[in-house]
């Protein structure tokens, strides 16, 4: 079995609750260097927050290491951005070819479209944070 790369960012725990811990994440200059900038919305913002598994016991203040496998973070870059757009092109290519209705109108269903999925997505979303969970340890 390959063992695929893990996503690492450094964080400071803002709460903990159980098992989870709330993580404020800080742009550092590692962000410039890490394979996944691209697609990591924090290399956007100057602080960003995720709910994190503890893998030991954590207090407010404790710096730690948050980690995700990069499969997932590929796997999310599909599901947030690449399906969508797959939905709104078939739905332009279908109406299109099937309808003689205009442009904007084409337009506007497949941004409904777009809309019908983020909502569906929604639906899912605590099956799909089970899946896409981060992982929490101490530094």
């Amino acid at each position: 079995m390959v063992m695929d790369e893990l996503i690492r960012h450094e964080g400071v725990v803002l709460s903990t609750d159980g098992t989870i811990a709330r993580v404020a994440i800080m742009q550092t200059s590692a962000c410039q260097a890490c394979k996944a900038q691209s697609m990591c919305l924090s290399s956007e913002s100057q602080q960003r927050m995720v709910d994190a598994q503890m893998a030991e016991a954590m207090q407010p203040g404790d710096r730690v290491e948050v980690m995700v496998h990069e499969r997932l973070a590929w796997r999310a870059v599909l599901l947030a951005y690449v399906l969508p757009f797959v939905v709104m092109i078939a739905v332009i290519a279908l109406l299109d070819a099937a309808t003689d209705w205009s442009e904007a109108i084409v337009g506007t269903l497949s941004l409904c479209a777009i809309a019908l999925y983020y909502l569906v997505l929604g639906a899912f979303r605590s099956r799909l944070q089970k899946q896409f969970s981060f992982t929490a340890r101490k530094l």
